[in-house]
């Protein structure tokens, strides 16, 4: 019986290096990819740069793209359904007047399907006035930004990649950030600072 209540106590407190400071939850743990998304209570890790090097044309147009869709993800930080579709309107435009030809091979093939993914999951949350639904896409959207960002790195901007582990029931889900400040889009102000930095990617 004493080693049962010395396990149950070194469990509990392992359990506690996990807690994030949002009501006291226990962090989802991450999905596991090649780009694997950082989790835990470290340090954010610092990006050691892009996969691919591309041409920084390339570059400054990926530039244009965070900081459309930074507007996108204020609009859900202010939990402003109609400012969301309005700025994701925008975000399709800027992601489809992207030249990608200065791309060749696996950059290219990459960018194909990042690009795919991310118009559909603007195009969701264009398709509903639900916020929530909006959130739900907005997920996707935050995945493949992040992944294209690791891919080609962006111009002379930094992006923080950040963790919100009680989004969508305590699944937990990641956003992009322009700072270090969190301002979480999957709760506005009802949990506006819920998260933490997870990796900054220069």
């Amino acid at each position: 019986m004493k080693t049962i209540s010395m396990i149950r106590i070194s469990l509990a407190a392992a359990a506690l290096l996990f807690f994030a400071n949002c009501g006291g939850k226990k962090e989802a743990s991450s999905e596991s990819e090649s780009m694997d998304h950082a989790t835990g209570t470290e340090a954010p890790v610092t990006s050691s740069g892009p996969l691919f090097t591309v041409d920084d044309t390339f570059k400054e147009q990926l530039t244009r793209t965070f900081g459309a869709y930074i507007k996108v993800k204020d609009a859900f930080v202010a939990s402003d359904a109609a400012l969301v579709k309005a700025e994701a309107a925008n975000a399709k435009k800027i992601i489809k007047a992207i030249n990608a030809r200065m791309l060749t091979g696996p950059a290219l093939n990459d960018w194909s399907n990042y690009s795919n993914n991310l118009d559909m999951a603007l195009a969701e949350i264009l398709a509903t006035d639900d916020i929530e639904a909006q959130r739900t896409a907005f997920s996707s959207l935050s995945d493949n930004l992040y992944k294209s960002i690791k891919a080609y790195g962006l111009d002379t901007a930094t992006a923080y990649y950040d963790f919100c582990p009680m989004a969508f029931n305590n699944q937990g889900a990641f956003w992009l950030s322009d700072n270090k400040e969190i301002r979480n889009p999957y709760f506005g102000d009802k949990m506006l600072t819920c998260g933490r930095v997870t990796e900054e990617l220069k």
